[in-house]
């Protein structure tokens, strides 16, 4: 059963904020190696994100999910420490969490258009 207190899910949280809080003041410093990466590789993950939801450029996308995107884009891609499954149904408890009504189906179904693209 999942637990919103759980470590790992707290750490995305974070994660989420930092990248979201990125979005409006993308001059913030950090020293988390993580978000560091993930912030670096933006525009690569951005592209993925465009050729995922072709119809949602990612400018107009909510950016609280374009912030869960990166962060799922980049576990499910990068780092590769757990099953997609697992990286996917995160994103939609944070996009249920976080997001707008809308925002669980648009993480999944922009997710699951990836991974049929990358597999």
């Amino acid at each position: 059963m999942k637990v919103k207190s759980d470590p790992r899910h707290q750490k995305r949280l974070s994660l989420v904020q930092e990248l979201f809080a990125e979005s409006y003041h993308p001059s913030l410093n950090t020293k988390d190696p993580r978000l560091l990466d993930i912030k670096n590789r933006i525009p690569e993950i951005d592209k993925m994100i465009e050729k995922s939801a072709p119809e949602y450029p990612v400018d107009k996308i909510a950016k609280v999910d374009v912030a869960i995107l990166r962060l799922c884009i980049y576990e499910l891609l990068f780092e590769k420490k757990e099953p997609p499954k697992v990286i996917i149904d995160e994103a939609i408890e944070l996009a249920k969490e976080l997001g707008g009504d809308g925002s669980p189906g648009f993480i999944n179904g922009v997710m699951g258009t990836l991974l049929k693209k990358t597999v």
